[in-house]
């Protein structure tokens, strides 16, 4: 008799237990099918009917994924998940994470990448993009601003990387606030102020790395990415310093307007929090109150106009500097640019552990002036994204690399390859169970 009654506790156990979970997945089918995501075109749609502006007092994004209508309500005995209101989502339950998360396969954080090309910026473009899918290994989305003539080109050219199962992007056209477009489009180069906007326009995005089309990984993606779990509560961006000697730097010496830390920073690379960033009221020396992202840029440019000279990167620098609390400084190797070289190798981490993310500004990747440089932009955009093309990538690099010696940039060469080679190796000759 004993028995009996234990098998059919158990029994009724076991049917308690599998109606909780049917219900739970019925509520986690229910909430995913609401979440719906929005075309490229409709992102910037939003955005210009709201003025340009970003969100409202308060508000803040719910993040890709998520619908934003959760209240914060916990499951109970006395307040079960199929009892709750349709505007709450149950978390921070027993009930909660062992049966809605604890029993089904989370999927795999996306990490997004953006990027501004305009003029004859196709070529460098698609070689940054390659570069970054070569090492990478969680899914990546790319946002792409672009001038409309060349839209077509690069559908040509990525469509043609569609057998990369991690790899999807968007296309955007160049927009500016039409209240003030050609303000920001005569802003240092015609597009180079539309990093400004990617808060305001890409609402739907948490979190988001931006690079100039001049910049080079040599090492995944996911790794700068990771930077965003060191960020304190604070940070909402994270760039490197525009120079480590300050007996070279220029903003420490020709600036005439307020900037960051000791020698500036650099925006060519740049990660970014962006909820925290559309959430955030920004200390200003233009006001007593402080103003959000959508509301700070416009009166900021009226006031320094005048006075800056690298355009975006300098409002960024303004603005870093009244909000140094913000920032989060990563060091040179993740934007490693002629400066750290053209004068004498200044940059001790590259030094130590090798360029992470190469930058050649000024042009470098185009003439004859670090020849170096050239040389990694060469070979990264001549190699192509087969397996056996990036292992082979090493030798003939170090050769043309020797070349270069002359020149002090090319006197520390073995550091443009120091990370690449670890990156293709663990990459590419590591077994995948190993990696």
């Amino acid at each position: 008799m004993r028995r009996y009654l234990r098998v059919v506790g158990l029994c009724l156990a076991c049917g308690f237990c599998s109606l909780l979970y049917a219900f739970s997945q019925l509520a986690v089918s229910l909430e995913e099918g609401a979440a719906v995501g929005r075309r490229p075109q409709a992102a910037v749609a939003s955005w210009l009917a709201d003025g340009g502006r970003g969100t409202g007092r308060g508000a803040g994004s719910a993040g890709p994924g998520r619908t934003g209508r959760c209240k914060e309500v916990s499951l109970s005995y006395w307040n079960p998940y199929w009892m709750l209101p349709s505007d709450v989502c149950g978390v921070n339950c027993f009930w909660e994470a062992a049966f809605r998360y604890g029993l089904k396969t989370r999927p795999t954080e996306k990490m997004h990448l953006a990027v501004v090309a305009c003029g004859d910026r196709l070529e460098e473009t698609v070689t940054m993009l390659k570069s970054a899918l070569i090492f990478s290994i969680k899914p990546l989305h790319v946002h792409i601003f672009a001038e409309d003539q060349l839209h077509d080109s690069f559908k040509d050219r990525l469509d043609s990387w569609s057998f990369l199962q991690r790899f999807n992007y968007s296309l955007y056209p160049i927009t500016f606030p039409s209240d003030s477009a050609m303000e920001w489009k005569k802003l240092f180069k015609p597009c180079a102020s539309q990093r400004l906007f990617l808060p305001l326009i890409l609402k739907g995005v948490d979190s988001l790395l931006y690079v100039d089309t001049d910049v080079l990984f040599l090492r995944p993606v996911d790794d700068i990415w990771s930077l965003l779990e060191r960020f304190n509560s604070t940070q909402i961006a994270a760039m490197a310093p525009e120079h480590e000697e300050p007996r070279v730097g220029w903003y420490n010496r020709f600036a005439r307007h307020p900037y960051y830390g000791r020698t500036g920073v650099n925006s060519g690379v740049m990660l970014m929090n962006m909820t925290r960033m559309r959430r955030k009221y920004f200390k200003n020396d233009m006001t007593t109150a402080r103003l959000q992202w959508g509301d700070i840029l416009m009166p900021l440019l009226k006031k320094y106009k005048l006075n800056i000279t690298w355009g975006d990167q300098d409002l960024l620098n303004i603005m870093f500097y009244h909000n140094p609390e913000s920032l989060f400084v990563f060091p040179c190797q993740w934007n490693y640019r002629p400066d750290h070289c053209i004068y004498g190798s200044n940059c001790r981490e590259a030094e130590e552990e090798g360029v992470f993310i190469l930058h050649g500004n000024r042009g470098v990747y185009h003439d004859d002036k670090q020849p170096a440089f050239r040389a990694m932009y060469e070979a990264l955009r001549n190699c192509s994204l087969e397996d056996d093309s990036v292992r082979s990538l090493l030798k003939p690099l170090e050769l043309e690399l020797q070349k270069t010696v002359h020149t002090y940039c090319g006197k520390t060469y073995k550091i443009f390859i120091k990370q690449l080679a670890k990156s293709i190796r663990n990459r590419y000759d590591t077994p995948p169970k190993e990696r």
